[in-house]
């Protein structure tokens, strides 16, 4: 496995080694050792899986209390896999780091507690897998507008087309109201 910083180096990339023959392929998406070497050392509880459509767009999220440090991989098609520091001590409070994960490139992003976190579709269908250091908790999450100009996240939407959110994305806040971690 090869873990590459990001424009924030919290946040990383992660290649897996994949050996491939006729049969198809195999590869080690998770193991402790490798994953703590790298500065990783989430404790991981649950998984999560979602399906979407085309330039369906979920997030930005995160939950200020049990905060969530989450593995994010693509089983199937692709994404546009976005992290936006909260923690206010951070040099890189407020910036976002943006990722293209897919079936294909079989990458993985970290993205730490102490992040909202979002993610637009950019195939007819996604799969998306992904690991937590901590339980949902409904209570606790918040949601950030995707499209705050103050984060001015550069999603790859076309000019002519509108994201598929939910009601309870549409009702985020601005980055100027969010809750963020001391």
């Amino acid at each position: 496995m090869e873990f590459i910083a990001t424009e924030n180096p919290d946040v990383m990339r992660i290649k897996p080694q994949v050996f491939g023959d006729e049969r198809g392929y195999f590869m080690e998406t998770f193991r402790k050792e490798l994953f703590s070497q790298a500065g990783i050392d989430g404790n991981f509880v649950q998984d999560n899986q979602s399906s979407s459509g085309l330039f369906t767009l979920r997030g930005l999220h995160y939950q200020v209390k049990h905060t969530q440090g989450k593995l994010m991989r693509v089983v199937r098609g692709e994404i546009f896999d976005v992290a936006v520091d909260l923690r206010k001590n951070s040099a890189y409070f407020g910036r976002w780091v943006g990722a293209y994960l897919s079936a294909d490139n079989k990458e993985q992003l970290w993205v730490p507690p102490g992040f909202a976190h979002g993610f637009l579709t950019l195939s007819e269908r996604a799969d998306v897998i992904y690991k937590t250091t901590d339980y949902y908790d409904r209570e606790n999450e918040r949601c950030i507008r995707w499209n705050d100009l103050d984060l001015a996240i550069d999603w790859p939407i076309p000019e002519n087309k509108q994201p598929i959110i939910s009601e309870k994305d549409a009702a985020g806040v601005l980055f100027a109201d969010a809750e963020v971690f001391e």
